[in-house]
């Protein structure tokens, strides 16, 4: 972990380009594990090599800041979490992270009817009061709930969150039911189904969800999605150091 910081550490708003020599030379790390390290990133949608073999940062690192780096082991820990997700309902699996700039997307897998929230990918940072993930967050965080709530609310649709009392409430039942369903409130005709990864100590580490068409979030299916989500988000709290007895 505390290589792969080292690594991201190089790259600032003056040298946004490196080549693997100059990373290699920078850090002190040798070569093969330089280049380990920088594939993961890349695979991981957080880098970009260009044909000639240099890094660039693709995700908005300078508004993720360590958020996004601390939670790299659990995305590899989440990987299989999304996929059975995304191929189980088809839709887009999520895991995301709590930052000052809004909820982080730190890794998505696509189901079989991924196009309805193509515009969320990785790095992409989501408002506090809209979509599920970030209201799960700011239930579960009072630090997020503080802030979001001491601004401003945006709308982003017609159904968004607005009404600071209305949405103190909303916040309120997700924390006593331990997921969060939104539907239409950030794109039109998209819904989605979130729940918490708690840490050792209870507090927020991350969020699982589940987005899709608002037509496959309803009755039925909507009832199977929360609770896979539940599910998926109960086992990777367990992973990342269980709930607390």
């Amino acid at each position: 972990m505390l290589r792969a910081c080292r690594l991201l550490e190089q790259f600032s708003a003056d040298r946004p380009v490196i080549t693997l020599a100059e990373l290699t030379a920078a850090t002190g790390l040798n070569k093969p594990t330089v280049h380990r390290l920088m594939t993961s990133f890349v695979e991981a949608g957080w880098v970009h090599r260009d044909s000639a073999g240099a890094y660039r940062i693709r995700m908005p690192v300078f508004a993720v800041g360590a958020a996004a780096l601390a939670e790299f082991d659990l995305r590899t820990e989440a990987r299989p979490v999304l996929e059975e997700l995304a191929a189980r309902f088809g839709d887009t699996a999520f895991l995301m992270v709590p930052a000052d700039a809004g909820a982080v997307c730190i890794d998505r897998v696509e189901g079989g009817k991924p196009l309805v929230v193509a515009g969320i990918g990785i790095g992409t940072v989501l408002p506090y009061n809209a979509a599920a993930a970030p209201v799960v967050m700011a239930a579960f965080d009072s630090a997020v709930r503080n802030r979001v709530l001491a601004d401003e609310l945006a709308a982003f649709t017609e159904v968004t969150h607005v009404d600071p009392a209305e949405f103190t409430a909303h916040l309120d039942e997700v924390r006593t039911t331990g997921i969060a369903v939104s539907r239409d409130d950030y794109l039109g005709g998209v819904s989605a189904v979130a729940a918490p990864i708690l840490g050792r100590d209870g507090a927020l580490a991350a969020t699982v969800s589940l987005g899709g068409r608002s037509e496959d979030f309803t009755g039925a299916e909507g009832d199977a999605r929360a609770a896979a989500v539940a599910d998926a988000a109960h086992r990777l709290s367990t992973t990342v150091g269980a709930r607390p007895a």
